[in-house]
């Protein structure tokens, strides 16, 4: 029952994202809590690793979900659950691209959809980031470590760009923050 769960659940996200693995990050929150298969921490936790394994965060994060929840079977089940719908579309859309996105419709609802990705994924961060601060929903403590690394990164981020005068490489990021990590929380 819980292989047809994850795959289920994740055949629905993977359906229902639009705007790539940050656009699935709510759905995933959602998922993963509503089957009671993790907490508000541990989920954070997911998030982080998958965000700096290589790979896409949408199948790292289903495929460690799976694994946690039924094995080596429950990740290869969820994983297939939320590829499954993409690739089934990329094959539909590669035999039928060229004369779709001429199609004024395509072009609107692509559009459209472009506002509302950017939205969700802007208020998923800033959810993120007050639950990291703050603790979980609904608490009022305040991680000063967590508030503190985040300037620190945020500062880090700034002044590289005025310096160099380009972003600052997210692989750079990801090290320095797992540093600053070690620092403030050793």
């Amino acid at each position: 029952m819980i292989l047809l769960s994850l795959f289920w659940e994740f055949l629905k996200i993977g359906l229902f994202t639009f705007g790539g693995a940050y656009g699935a990050i709510p759905l995933i929150h959602q998922a993963v809590l509503s089957q009671g298969w993790m907490t508000e921490e541990m989920f954070a936790n997911i998030l982080a690793v998958s965000e700096s394994t290589p790979g896409p965060i949408m199948v790292n994060s289903a495929t460690y979900i799976g694994a946690s929840q039924a094995g080596v079977l429950g990740a290869a089940v969820a994983t297939l659950g939320v590829v499954l719908p993409s690739f089934v579309i990329i094959l539909l859309i590669s035999v039928l691209f060229a004369k779709a996105i001429q199609h004024p419709t395509v072009r609107s609802v692509l559009k459209g959809v472009k506002p509302c990705v950017m939205g969700v994924i802007l208020a998923t961060s800033i959810a993120l980031v007050l639950e990291i601060i703050t603790g979980l929903p609904g608490a009022f403590s305040l991680d000063f470590l967590s508030a503190i690394l985040l300037f620190l990164l945020v500062f880090a981020s700034v002044l590289y760009r005025k310096w160099k005068k380009k972003e600052l490489s997210p692989i750079l990021l990801i090290l320095l923050a797992a540093i600053l990590g070690i620092i403030l929380y050793s």
